[in-house]
């Protein structure tokens, strides 16, 4: 969990009904479809005596990874998950993460869906208390963008997707990894805005489905509600009233916010912000994650903001120290996952990346930055050194060392 739904990878064999066959496979959805719905589940054959599986039905049939299984693929199959305990969603699973039935999530946020308009909040009880809830983590708007990015499988590499990461890919696999995902109620797909890709020839077309998408946004019943956007950050200009915030494919549609509510937000992200001006030789972008609501007709304004720094094929990274890593991996052609922090404290204690391509287990890779605070670097030295596994560790003033070598061959 969660279970990625990025289709930009290397093919998987599965065993369905006694026959061996390729994911690729023409017939393939005519062999899904005979045991949807049965007690029959395939097997990915990646490990000896293969991993069972589930058919899901969306546009079309797929075959998904079982609940709590990912780990028990091989490390270079495309359902392969690292334990949940490798990046801060270990933090969320169970309390705001959960999947009651296989491929339908239900997420805990601590963001409102819906603001009310002119009602003061109730401050105390009215009535006697019953019982009392034991408080559970919920999950940020943060998290939910580490979520969305994880599920669509950018925080994953294989030679394969060299090439193919782009605006247009963004918006798809983003917007498949919000379905079947439930937040207060609401499917999260209904709530989420991806700009497409922006070219002058459909830039009307476009629009209109936005406005369409964006439509969620009306006043009903003295009630506004909100809705996600994710998209790349561009540029923030002053107006009379505030600020609006240009999102990368979205000429025509800022989003406004106040003034005072953006400089704050430069201030929290401001080491990502400088990230764009460093000079790090690599290219990154800025993703911006917006909870916004209609301040009037077509007019969006931003109720919370959260960012987050990516490499050019937007991998998520948490800071420039790990840029170096994340090229010399995808250069070197190598299969990886970063782990990502979702709402934990500090990413100290997770591998900045997970080698995928080196032998039957994962290789945790680790990197120690000389701006770390030194309590930090002191925590990251000995994680690498009481973790029982074999790790990798480059220290960043330093020149990097060779990373393990890649198997040639696989197991299945």
């Amino acid at each position: 969990m969660p279970t990625r739904q990025g289709a930009e990878g290397d093919s998987q064999r599965f065993s369905i009904k006694g026959r061996v066959v390729d994911a690729s496979a023409p017939d393939m959805q005519d062999l899904l479809a005979h045991v949807y719905e049965t007690p029959e589940r395939p097997r990915c054959l990646c490990v000896p005596g293969g991993v069972e599986m589930y058919v899901a039905r969306h546009r079309q049939f797929v075959v998904k990874r079982m609940p709590e299984t990912g780990c028990r693929h091989h490390p270079s199959c495309p359902s392969f998950e690292p334990e949940w305990q490798q990046s801060g969603l270990g933090e969320l699973v169970g309390e705001a993460v959960l999947e009651m039935v296989p491929g339908q999530i239900q997420l805990r946020v601590d963001f409102p869906w819906v603001r009310t308009v002119g009602r003061s909040l109730v401050r105390g009880e009215t009535h006697d208390v019953n019982e009392v809830e034991a408080p559970r983590r919920r999950m940020s708007l943060h998290a939910l963008m580490h979520f969305l990015f994880e599920r669509a499988g950018f925080n994953r590499w294989s030679p394969a997707m060299e090439g193919k990461r782009n605006q247009g890919v963004l918006h798809k696999y983003l917007m498949n990894a919000a379905e079947d995902v439930m937040v207060k109620g609401a499917g999260l797909s209904e709530r989420l805005y991806v700009p497409e890709p922006f070219s002058e020839a459909s830039k009307f077309e476009v629009a209109q489905r936005r406005r369409n998408k964006l439509a969620v946004l009306h006043p009903h019943e003295g009630q506004s509600p909100l809705a996600v956007v994710i998209g790349e950050f561009k540029v923030s200009e002053v107006t009379a009233l505030g600020r609006r915030v240009w999102i990368k494919h979205m000429p025509d549609a800022p989003l406004l916010v106040g003034t005072k509510t953006w400089e704050r937000i430069e201030r929290v992200f401001a080491p990502l912000f400088e990230a764009r001006d460093a000079d790090s030789g690599y290219k990154v972008r800025l993703v911006l994650v917006a909870l916004i609501r209609a301040r009037r007709e077509h007019t969006y304004e931003i109720d919370a903001a959260s960012l987050m720094l990516t490499s050019e094929h937007w991998i998520p990274v948490e800071g420039v120290h790990e840029l170096p890593l994340v090229h010399a991996l995808v250069s070197q052609g190598r299969r990886f996952v970063k782990p990502l922090r979702y709402d934990a404290r500090s990413a100290v204690a997770f591998p900045n990346a997970l080698l995928l391509d080196a032998g039957c287990l994962p290789v945790p890779l680790h990197v120690i930055s000389a701006f770390m605070p030194p309590k930090d670097r002191a925590e990251k030295d000995r994680v690498v050194r009481t973790s029982g596994v074999s790790s990798w560790l480059w220290w960043s003033a330093e020149e990097m060392p060779a990373l393990p070598e890649a198997m040639t061959s696989k197991s299945h």
